[in-house]
């Protein structure tokens, strides 16, 4: 099981890999919500996104042997850049299987750190090629379902209590579940009383209907505008952890997705893809509601999106 410790460790690992992003205070978005309200600008990391914190950190737990052979994965984009970029660190061989839906500008930041990528028809293609090239010897690095992945992730925690110790509500998108995990674990462990809410688009219910089943279930198909949490499943490790320290996971539309990135760019001057803005939209939605005077912290997760996408979002 991932613990505090360990996500400690791991920060002192990734530090020299990834950026410290800041925790700006969002007054406007605080006065819609009746809170005291935050925002944690990961789309301002390393390859736009949270997930270069438990991708260095994951390839670095590696033999040398596994470098070698090289690692292959599975991701929409914001992994792919991740794993891409820390395979590119350490000189490993990177592949990445791909629908061909992703979104063109994650597909060329991919390939820009030096990884291969294949593409399947959509989601349910991923896997056979995962396991083709794991059958040819590479290592397999799943994108969200990992120890050393949520460990990695976790940090984020740590920078947000170093910043705000007395934060009372995390609010964080959920795809996998693998963000927040880390969260989790690492923030409950530090603060009594915190409480740590997911956010997932209704086209793309998995940890949701994973909680409600008590195990997970697989998706027939996703519908959502945020492709970064369009997981067609929780993960074993993450639902685990999700059903033992969040306090819930709530659901939110496309259109309450788009007002998060509409309220960002407007009144933060914060580019977020739609995953990426999630969690502000499920407040300004009321989906989420903080109690009176609260610190909440919404995790602007990502922000790779095209810019033509963000212009019709804009537009709406």
């Amino acid at each position: 099981m991932v613990d505090l410790a360990d996500v400690r460790h791991a920060r002192e690992v990734i530090a020299p890999h990834i950026y410290r992003t800041p925790l700006l205070s969002a007054r406007q978005l605080g006065e819609r919500i009746g809170a005291h309200a935050y925002l944690k600008a990961e789309n301002l990391q390393r390859t736009g996104s949270f997930k270069p914190r438990g991708a260095t950190f994951a390839v670095s737990t590696m033999s040398e042997a596994d470098r070698k052979r090289g690692i292959v994965t599975m991701s929409a984009g914001n992994a792919a850049q991740a794993i891409a970029y820390a395979g590119k660190a350490v000189g490993a061989r990177v592949t990445v299987a791909m629908p061909k839906t992703a979104p063109q500008t994650k597909v060329e930041a991919t390939r820009s750190h030096g990884a291969e990528v294949r593409f399947a028809e959509d989601g349910s293609g991923l896997m056979p090629i995962v396991r083709e090239l794991e059958g040819e010897g590479m290592r397999f690095l799943h994108p969200f379902d990992d120890d050393a992945m949520i460990t990695g992730h976790g940090t984020l925690a740590l920078e947000v209590l170093e910043d705000l110790p007395e934060a009372d509500l995390i609010v964080v998108g959920v795809g996998g579940g693998g963000l927040i995990s880390g969260i989790a674990v690492a923030a409950t462990a530090l603060r009594r009383g915190i409480r740590v809410v997911g956010v997932e688009p209704e086209g793309a219910p998995g940890m949701r209907r994973a909680l409600d089943a008590g195990h997970v279930v697989p998706l027939d198909r996703t519908s959502t505008i945020a492709d970064a949490l369009a997981a067609p499943f929780a993960g074993e490790r993450t639902l685990e952890i999700v059903r033992r320290l969040a306090e819930d996971v709530v659901l939110v539309t496309d259109a309450d997705i788009a007002e998060g990135v509409r309220f960002l760019a407007a009144r933060a001057r914060l580019v977020a893809e739609p995953g990426g803005a999630a969690a502000v939209g499920a407040l300004l939605a009321g989906k989420v509601r903080p109690r009176p005077g609260e610190r909440v912290v919404a995790v602007v997760s990502g922000g790779n999106v095209d810019l033509s996408r963000l212009a019709e979002i804009v537009r709406e």
